[in-house]
């Protein structure tokens, strides 16, 4: 069973994709910070990241960097309900960008799509 890790500061956002990607077949664990992001990348190796960008603390861009530095073929897809990220240069070390909402197919698509390139 293929492994996602989902961060974001909303909890009901956590839930959301949670139940949703539970749902869809996979092993969901869920992070609330960048920091407990960076440890659950390690503890629980994921197959894929679901990152918030605008998180207090570390943004999802910090955790982005770090987790390129080492998991460098670790698909990430940042996810946000900002649009205007879409243009940050930052933005492009991503696998993907995905506009939060609760309407997530979007979202599995892109998870499936990702998953499946990497298999």
């Amino acid at each position: 069973m293929e492994k996602i890790l989902v961060v974001d500061d909303e909890e009901s956002i956590r839930d959301l994709y949670r139940m949703e990607l539970e749902d869809a077949g996979y092993q969901v664990k869920t992070a609330a910070s960048g920091e407990e992001a960076l440890k659950s990348v390690a503890a629980f190796s994921p197959d894929l990241v679901v990152l918030d960008i605008k998180m207090p603390g570390m943004s999802g861009l910090e955790v982005l960097g770090k987790i390129r530095e080492t998991w460098k073929t670790l698909p990430v897809i940042l996810c946000s309900a900002y649009g205007e990220y879409k243009q940050d240069f930052s933005c492009w070390a991503s696998d993907a960008y995905v506009i939060k909402s609760s309407q997530i197919d979007e979202l599995l698509g892109t998870v499936r799509r990702l998953l499946a390139e990497g298999a």
